[in-house]
């Protein structure tokens, strides 16, 4: 194996900073990948002035705030130096490599090129991964390890570099089920029983779903609201780096899901599909295309992908370089008034690993999302009779929970400071508590959905972040009069908006799934890891907005 990305930097590069990368656990290399093969890189660039941190407008409502920034203003001041984009360009083509877009309003550079042009452009080598057990169904990879290369000049200059690794780093969260269920709930149902504004559909919005893989009919989505009367919703695919709109997979599940639920809330609203690679290099591009997208313009955007924090322990699953890319991202969000709902996971207070200790889900555990648990609910007539944390085990033994606990990654963020501090499972650090709020989750008492001409009950908490983005987009409906928008909500719920009556408090149930902690983590009166706040209620949540 070469030593391409582990010892001192050729002459003239630098190591980009996070960039290092170990192999997935379980998989071994098996030989160089193929040299022809061809590879799409993303690249971040620095922005001119780094965007404010959101979290300094604190507990202000809407009103309180300062107008969202145009595109316009955003790009001139926070975006990339076109300098800095034609070094990064002029780099690429001296090293054979094709430029396919570079953008300086969106920080990014979007380049093409054989393993071997990009292994020699970037000092580093590309292997074929495969899992050590055979019989075990796990997907191959072209990856690397070590650090990537860049030349002296550029390492202050690009923030991220992704692609190069195409490991799976982002999955769905449906638990469809044919099963009958104890309760099946329609969209109008669950805007009932959680007191949705009622003269309001979301008209004049946009929602955003990023997805990662699969796809939709829309013959499925025309059967779906005829049967549910409501009207249906203008959906409108976009292909991030070449993902089609392709139904077919088992990612299915997840896009319909999304679509179904934040459009059944907020049919009025017109609903964008970015759909891109479930790779690093697919999420940082679809994340910043979306935010970014001048045409469409979201102003709320639902993610019901995601990934642990860790692979095992000590490992972290992402590299540095797209935490704190993102991060940024998701920061020039809120600067753009846009509000950014994330499912926490479906495998409880170990999402789903078997190191014997406790994890979150990435990227839930951002500080600049709006983190979604998930419950398991009961109701008579359109009103709520009872409302728990929705736990049963892992999707691996059968059921499912509500992810939940503390970031080993991300710290405690200063606005969540008011709230009960509770230790994760590694060396008793303390970081970003998950989730932030709560909705219906459990399958059994699940939300209707019409795929591939067949009625289905599906839950987990990846239709918690569409409802409640559909529940923003009527409020943003009503908030636009004033030129307003919900944006960056997450600070405003740590501030008196959680413990209102706009929320309702879950103080029964547990996620836990590790079996030496049975009590990590249990609901308790105000904020707790497992459903955040408690579950909406919506007029109320739009009253004190």
């Amino acid at each position: 194996m070469s030593a391409a990305g582990l010892g001192q930097p050729p002459t003239g590069y630098e190591r980009l900073t996070g960039s290092e990368r170990s192999p997935r656990p379980g998989y071994r290399a098996v030989g160089p990948a193929q040299a022809d093969e061809q590879v799409r890189v993303v690249v971040k660039v620095r922005p001119v002035t780094p965007p404010p941190d959101p979290a300094e407008l604190g507990a202000l409502r809407p009103s309180q705030r300062p107008a969202p920034a145009t595109h316009g203003d955003h790009t001139a001041r926070h975006g990339a130096a076109q300098a800095d984009v034609d070094a990064v360009v002029a780099f690429a083509r001296e090293h054979g490599l094709a430029v396919e877009e570079a953008d300086a309003a969106s920080r990014l550079v979007v380049l093409t090129g054989t393993v071997d042009a990009m292994s020699r452009a970037f000092e580093t080598t590309l292997e074929r991964y495969e899992p050590e057990d055979s019989s075990v169904h796990h997907h191959p990879y072209r990856g690397r390890i070590g650090h990537v290369h860049v030349p002296a000049h550029l390492e202050p200059v690009i923030t991220a570099l992704t692609g190069l690794d195409d490991r799976r780093q982002l999955r769905p969260r449906p638990l469809m089920t044919r099963t009958a269920p104890d309760v099946r709930y329609a969209p109008s149902d669950l805007a009932q029983i959680y007191d949705f504004p009622a003269q309001l559909d979301g008209s004049g919005q946009t929602i955003g779903l990023l997805e990662f893989g699969g796809g939709f009919q829309n013959a499925d989505l025309d059967v779906f609201f005829e049967q549910m009367r409501l009207p249906r919703p203008s959906v409108t695919p976009v292909s991030v780096d070449g993902t089609p709109n392709a139904p077919g997979s088992e990612a299915d599940g997840e896009v319909v899901l999304d679509i179904e639920v934040a459009g059944g809330i907020a049919p009025g609203a017109a609903i964008v599909v970015y759909f891109a690679q479930f790779t690093d290099a697919g999420w940082v591009e679809a994340l910043t295309k979306a935010i970014h997208d001048r045409r469409h313009r979201p102003s709320v955007i639902s993610i019901s992908w995601g990934w642990s924090e860790l692979e095992r322990l000590g490992q972290f699953a992402w590299t540095r370089q797209v935490l704190d890319e993102v991060d940024t991202v998701l920061k020039e969000a809120a600067n753009l008034g846009i509000t950014v709902f994330v499912a926490a996971g479906d495998d409880g207070s170990t999402d789903g690993l078997s190191d014997g200790q406790l994890h979150v889900d990435y990227p839930s555990s951002s500080a600049y999302v709006t983190g979604c648990g998930g419950t398991t609910l009961h109701a008579r007539n359109g009103a709520r009779r009872s409302e728990v944390v929705w736990g049963d085990g892992t999707r691996a033994q059968g059921g499912g929970s509500t992810g939940g606990g503390v970031s080993d990654f991300f710290p405690v963020p200063a606005w969540q400071t008011t709230v009960q501090r509770q230790r994760s499972g590694m060396a008793g650090l303390i970081g970003r508590g998950v989730p932030d709020v709560a909705a219906v989750a459990d399958a059994r008492t699940g939300y209707a959905q019409y795929m591939d001409g067949q009625w289905f009950t599906d839950g987990g908490t990846s239709a918690v972040a569409p409802l409640y983005a559909g529940l923003v987009a009527r409020c943003n409906q009503q908030l636009a009069s004033s030129g307003r928008r919900v944006g960056y909500i997450t600070p405003l719920l740590y501030g008196g908006l959680g413990a209102s009556d706009a929320f309702h408090d879950i103080v029964r149930g547990s996620n836990a799934t590790l079996p030496s902690q049975p009590h990590a983590y249990a609901a308790h009166a105000g904020w707790d890891c497992c459903t955040g706040w408690g579950s909406p209620n919506g007029a109320r949540l739009l009253g004190r907005l």
